[in-house]
């Protein structure tokens, strides 16, 4: 089993650079995908970014080019760098592995949540 661990939240100023990691033991042996999630106060949880286990990235729209996925198979850790926040950025930030294991001789998809670490970037 794939157990995600957020770390690195906290509080910053608008514009300062928070950097997020997510260490999850067994993604890279299990060929897991890696999703940045969030979700502030009273709304829907949206998606951040997403890295393949081949190290393919994408980012929501909205961010505008201000945060960078990275990985280190090394470490089992994915890490969300994030610069010019600003206080909309401010939510839970969760990851998600999404990964193949196996069972029943073959392999199934499964998907596994950390807690989530929380940002807050004030004005």
């Amino acid at each position: 089993q794939v157990q995600p661990v957020e770390s690195g939240g906290g509080s910053v100023q608008a514009g300062g650079s928070l950097k997020l990691s997510c260490t999850a033991p067994g993604f890279t042996s299990n060929n897991c995908g890696m999703d940045w999630y969030r979700q502030a106060a009273g709304k829907q949880r949206e998606w951040v970014s997403s890295i393949s286990d081949l190290g393919s990235t994408t980012y929501a729209d909205s961010l505008e080019g201000r945060f960078t996925i990275s990985q280190d198979k090394a470490r089992d850790t994915v890490y969300l760098q994030m610069g010019s926040l600003r206080p909309e950025d401010t939510a839970m930030y969760s990851c998600k592995a999404s990964c193949f294991v196996p069972c029943g001789g073959g392999y199934c998809h499964q998907n596994y949540w950390g807690q989530g670490t929380q940002v807050t970037v004030s004005s």
